[in-house]
């Protein structure tokens, strides 16, 4: 089924959706519904948002911080709702409901699920680099590490990013020129 049919099957399915529904993403033949994240995952987004704010204030005013915008590349077909997004203010304030178009993405941050953590292991590793988005946090409260990856571009087995640095929670995270400290992180009980 092409992006577009999709598109309109996950807006009808989110206009009959029950609470504590969020959003949808699309996943290539399959429309996932979204729910709520977690107060530890939400926390988790939080601090990164916070933090990356504070520091774009600072080095790149004409860029944003966002938890809770979706970024789609119709292309490849794929609708994603990553926990935290970098885009330039401009785009930002567009008088529009589409998603983000992945040009405009600089940075995406994962909070992996408790129970669906090959999602961003797996599918997300592949369809960021694939989409072109520079920069990808995935941090894990289930293990209490984070990867800052970047430089995306094709691999063997298709795209993907072409540098990777492992951190633990506690640790001071490099994500492109910026920072996030870990300290406060916490794992899933």
């Amino acid at each position: 089924m092409d992006y577009a049919r999709m598109r309109e099957i996950g807006e009808e399915l989110a206009r009959h959706a029950p609470d504590p529904f969020v959003g949808y993403e699309i996943v290539g033949d399959q429309i996932v519904m979204m729910t709520s994240p977690g107060r530890l995952h939400a926390f988790i987004a939080w601090l990164i948002r916070e933090q990356l704010a504070e520091q774009l204030r600072e080095t790149s005013p004409r860029l944003i911080a966002h938890t809770g915008g979706e970024v789609a590349d119709p292309t490849i077909g794929r609708l994603r709702r990553p926990d935290v997004l970098v885009v330039p203010y401009d785009v930002f304030t567009e008088r529009t409901m589409d998603p983000f178009e992945p040009a405009d993405v600089v940075l995406v941050a994962e909070i992996v699920s408790p129970s669906h953590h090959t999602n961003g292991y797996l599918d997300k590793m592949a369809e960021y680099p694939a989409m072109g988005i520079p920069l990808y946090l995935l941090v894990d409260p289930r293990e209490g590490t984070v990867a800052a990856l970047s430089d995306p571009g094709r691999g063997p087995d298709g795209p993907r990013y072409r540098t990777r640095s492992d951190y633990v929670f506690g640790d001071v995270v490099t994500v492109g020129s910026w920072t996030v400290d870990t300290t406060d992180f916490r794992t899933y009980p």
